[in-house]
């Protein structure tokens, strides 16, 4: 990534006046649009969604397994039947053996339910004191003796493996991290890393009894064991494929992704089947459509590893297509009938192109002509493009559902009326950028009337 610093600095540079822009019509022109829009949101059919999430959540899709292979080639399947050709990138990443021995002992509590693992997590048996350390933050190590004890972590804020590390350089021998929600939690490492220590997660019930007793001045003793765990190399995948302009190109590129993958245990229903169903049948509903710009439809593997899909991408685009890319739309965990509202989180917390797009798409089809809200978050695939400069957005429900990572993200939990507002909303935003009668959007010499739309702090989790 380190060589493409220039070109996304130049990137950066040429892009501020399109992200200046909102693109959204003037009033008067509010009626033609809304017809616009209906070229593409009459003909989405959101069974069709509901369709794919039923046929990708049968089982879990870790990266790099069968399953995923599967899923890889129902996708490639669905977009070639749409008329696309399609490209599959094939990358290396690393695969994650669950321990057959997982126990954590504390005199006075019974852990029930069992404590959980974390996906690249290592082995190990270690008996030591715990110590309560916040977030696990560099700065809640501070001041604290962990060395060769057990550091107690409530999740939040940071990566399960910037806790760990952390933790570990300070000294500590092991680590516990309690949820901050109800439930139990299936974590990700992102990948090996030769500075973890053993680590369990419990639940923020479990959690908070042993901080209670810390809190009281009790010393507290643990032992906590994971064997048999074990981290291989395998092979992972994006899906590509690409609709060409129909009429006098533009030259310029829009990307429409989601990730295909889910964490070991879970079906993974709403996270991501619920996104890369809805870029299937927004490629459907595009292959007819007459368009004056590119669109790229793609699904990402790994993205629970670390968004290795999305950073071996943008590894891969030709100085070409990161010049004329102008948006990138993600799509992750859009279905859940008990996830919270829709938002648009921007890696940098700054409104561009993307979440223009999408609040004045969201403005015209809302009931309320209420447009849809921003915020910021990282912890899916736009980030590597906002990295290189490529103004991109997640479309996500927040906060998410209560079986986040877990074996309960199933299709009952799905709600056709999110999955509807979602592709409607992307799907209008995408056209109103590639229809053939809008300027191209690097090259528009008047801004349209602004859309007020509000940047909202809005947790994730």
């Amino acid at each position: 990534m380190r060589r493409k610093a220039l070109l996304s600095l130049l990137l950066t540079a040429s892009l501020c006046f399109s992200t200046a822009a909102v693109w959204a019509a003037p009033e008067k022109n509010l009626t033609s649009d809304q017809a616009f829009d209906n070229k593409i949101v009459k003909r989405i059919k959101v069974e069709n969604i509901y369709n794919h999430i039923a046929e990708l959540s049968k089982t879990p899709r870790v990266a790099g397994t069968p399953a995923e292979d599967r899923a890889v080639e129902y996708i490639k399947r669905e977009f070639e039947s749409y008329g696309y050709d399609t490209d599959v990138q094939e990358f290396e990443i690393y695969t994650y053996t669950e321990p057959d021995q997982l126990e954590l002992h504390v005199d006075g509590i019974t852990f029930d339910p069992a404590p959980s693992s974390f996906q690249y997590g290592v082995n190990g048996t270690v008996t030591g004191e715990l110590i309560y350390c916040g977030l696990g933050a560099e700065s809640d190590f501070e001041g604290k003796d962990v060395t060769g004890k057990i550091a107690l972590i409530k999740r939040g804020s940071y990566t399960f493996a910037t806790k760990i590390l952390n933790a570990a350089a300070a000294g500590a021998s092991a680590v516990i991290i309690y949820n901050n929600a109800d439930g139990v939690m299936n974590g990700t490492l992102g990948g090996p890393d030769d500075g973890y220590v053993p680590s369990l997660a419990i639940t923020n019930e479990q959690g908070e009894a042993l901080k209670t007793r810390l809190d009281a001045g009790e010393t507290v003793t643990a032992t906590l064991i994971v064997e048999g765990a074990a981290t291989d190399k395998a092979m992972s995948h994006n899906v590509v494929a690409t609709k060409k302009a129909t009429q006098k190109s533009t030259g310029e590129l829009i990307l429409v992704g989601a990730h295909h993958d889910s964490v070991e245990g879970a079906p993974g229903a709403n996270d991501d089947a619920s996104g890369t169903a809805t870029v299937l049948e927004l490629a459907r509903v595009f292959a007819n459509a007459p368009t004056d710009t590119d669109i790229r439809f793609v699904t990402f593997g790994a993205e629970e590893n670390g968004l290795l899909g999305s950073y071996e991408y943008v590894e891969r685009m030709t100085e070409e297509d990161y010049e004329r890319t102008v948006g990138m739309f993600q799509m992750d965990m859009v279905g859940s009938k008990d996830a919270g509202p829709l938002i648009m989180y921007t890696a940098d917390g700054e409104k561009n192109i993307v979440t223009d797009l999408g609040a004045a798409a969201g403005a015209r089809l809302s009931e309320t002509g209420e447009a849809t809200p921003y915020g910021m978050e990282g912890r899916s695939d736009h980030v590597p493009f906002t990295e290189v400069g490529i103004p991109a957005a997640l479309f996500i429900h927040a906060p998410v559902e209560p079986w986040y990572h877990s074996p309960e993200d199933t299709i009952d939990k799905i709600s056709l009326d999110k999955l509807t507002e979602v592709s409607h909303i992307v799907g209008a935003a995408v056209y109103q950028a590639a229809r053939p009668d809008t300027p191209a959007l690097g090259k528009a010499k008047v801004a349209p009337k602004e859309v007020d739309y509000h940047f909202e702090e809005r947790e994730l989790e």
